[in-house]
């Protein structure tokens, strides 16, 4: 029969607890490089697709604005909207807009010309680029997308005589319907031609 001397006992209790820590560090360090990893191919996946996914953080109001959009879009000639949304995109510095709004223009057949004078609509209208309602139009959302200072009469006037009062009402509200789309884009950082 063997017996161990409390010398021996200490050494193998200390070496016992020693692999334990060990094991222990191991399996934090472990944990820690998970960790680690995870948020790395976190910030890549905001860094590559942009910083939140607002439909899929915030559904229901991702599709309450894509209810008013299609309401706001309601009686208003097509190409008068792609104008209109176009020219907020320019202003509002939204590429990821204004790349789907350029590109929706050119496939529903709006002429190259007319989509690349669009920030510069009055100079071109006083070529024929754009009729006077379209130029209303557009000078209306410039005042509504930059509000400097509120919406000047004049240029509410102006609009209000190409528009009747109900097509007005949805010209107003597709301007802030795209405004809200582009802070959208600007603020989650969506990338130009990706979904």
């Amino acid at each position: 029969m063997t017996t161990s001397t409390p010398t021996q006992t200490a050494t193998t209790q200390t070496a016992t607890a020693t692999e334990a820590t060990t094991a222990e560090a191991t399996a934090q360090t472990a944990t820690a490089a998970q960790t680690a990893t995870a948020a790395q191919t976190a910030t890549a996946a905001r860094q590559t697709t942009g910083r939140v996914n607002f439909a899929k953080a915030a559904p229901k109001a991702f599709k309450a604005l894509i209810s008013l959009d299609a309401a706001a879009r309601e009686g208003l000639d097509p190409a008068l909207v792609e104008l209109v949304q176009i020219r907020s995109s320019q202003l509002n510095h939204c590429a990821y807009c204004l790349h789907m709004h350029t590109t929706d223009a050119h496939e529903a057949g709006e002429s190259k010309e007319r989509i690349a004078l669009v920030g510069v609509w009055e100079e071109a209208g006083e070529a024929g680029f754009y009729t006077e309602k379209e130029q209303a139009a557009l000078a209306l959302t410039e005042a509504v997308t930059l509000l400097p200072g509120g919406v000047p009469d004049e240029v509410y006037e102006r609009a209000a005589r190409h528009f009747e009062e109900r097509e007005l009402a949805q010209l107003i509200a597709l301007i802030f319907t795209i405004n809200s789309w582009n802070r959208i884009a600007v603020t989650t950082r969506k990338v130009p031609g990706r979904n």
